[in-house]
């Protein structure tokens, strides 16, 4: 067991540390709400890759890596990036103060609309993570998911837990705070439109 574990969280960090729209959201949100922006983002995370993981061990794996499927997906990810990127910099030039940070999107929605809407992470679950399911499950059944996705998950969190407090240390001068929300809106914006038009092209701008 303790030899699977350690190849899921090897394995995991292809994912969860790589850099992308998730990434840049988090640190946007931890300037703004410090720690508990990435452990929200991370909660609503888990709420789509959960049932996610569960559905690709029934068999859906197929079905969520069609090229239509994926081109909507990407198409309303990339929108909800534009307008997360939007409120992320109109915040920047509407705080007056560091106690008051502007409005900004919930981090728990933020997580779960760029899980939802990420064909490339829906990808990567059923494509890498489809064959640690099917290990797991030919192991020890259904309580091989407990095993696999415990092992997962708790990287997300740390990951964006930590992601989100480093970005809030800058949040000493009002000047660096409000230059790092401007730089990770255009960062979420690039993320977007990159979104948008591989919904259109099937191909890449950023990678």
């Amino acid at each position: 067991m303790l030899s699977f574990i350690l190849k899921v969280v090897l394995i995991s960090t292809s994912g969860a540390l790589a850099p992308g729209p998730l990434t840049a959201a988090t640190a946007a949100s931890g300037a703004k709400h410090r720690w508990k922006g990435g452990f929200w983002i991370s909660v609503g995370h888990t709420a789509v890759e959960l049932p996610l993981v569960i559905l690709i061990a029934f068999g859906v794996a197929t079905v969520l890596t069609r090229q239509d499927i994926a081109a909507i997906l990407s198409f309303l990810g990339g929108a909800m990036l534009l307008f997360f990127s939007y409120l992320t910099a109109k915040s920047a030039f509407e705080v007056k103060s560091l106690g008051g940070n502007g409005r900004s999107t919930s981090p728990f929605l933020t997580g779960l609309g760029l899980t939802a809407f990420n064909p490339f992470f829906i990808a990567w679950w059923a494509g890498i993570g489809a064959s640690l399911i099917r290990e797991a499950l030919s192991i020890w059944g259904f309580a091989g998911l407990a095993i696999l996705y415990t092992s997962h998950v708790w990287l997300d969190f740390v990951w964006l837990i930590l992601l989100a407090h480093v970005t809030s240390l800058s949040s000493f001068s009002l000047r660096i705070y409000k230059s790092l929300l401007l730089i990770l809106a255009l960062l979420v914006a690039l993320f977007g439109v990159d979104f948008i038009y591989f919904s259109i092209t099937a191909s890449h701008l950023l990678f």
